[in-house]
């Protein structure tokens, strides 16, 4: 079995292929993704369609993990996530809080500025 940890770096790292489907694959059918401070987003299906509209005017993007502990199930991800949209870059500090299990993801819990991201993306259109 992929160690929890292991499995957080591979879904970061996945970010960088901007393929919603990809990324929904790492929950669990019943997964949860909340993305602060938007709502919490239930099943896997509907976290693809979150995924896909959020990165919609996502031109590239690359996720640096600055510290990642784990303990059991639980996961934090301190990162750097640094997109660009168009010609505009943002370099957004965020802390992903991960539970794992059974090798999926059960629940991501996201904590960002949203202030940085929406004056980063303003003019986008997506």
């Amino acid at each position: 079995m992929t160690s929890n940890e292991e499995i957080i770096r591979n879904f970061v790292a996945a970010w960088s292929r901007l393929n919603a489907g990809e990324l929904a694959s790492y929950f669990a059918e019943d997964g949860v993704y909340h993305n602060m401070p938007f709502a919490p987003v239930s099943g896997r299906a509907n976290i693809e369609t979150f995924i896909a509209n959020f990165i919609k005017p996502w031109t590239a993007t690359d996720w640096e993990i600055l510290n990642l502990v784990c303990a059991g199930d639980i996961g934090f991800a301190e990162r750097i996530d640094r997109t660009k949209m168009g010609a505009k870059n943002v370099d957004l500090p965020c802390c992903g809080v991960f539970e794992v299990r059974s090798g999926q993801i059960q629940v991501w819990r996201d904590y960002f500025d949203m202030g940085t991201y929406a004056r980063a993306s303003v003019g986008v259109s997506g």
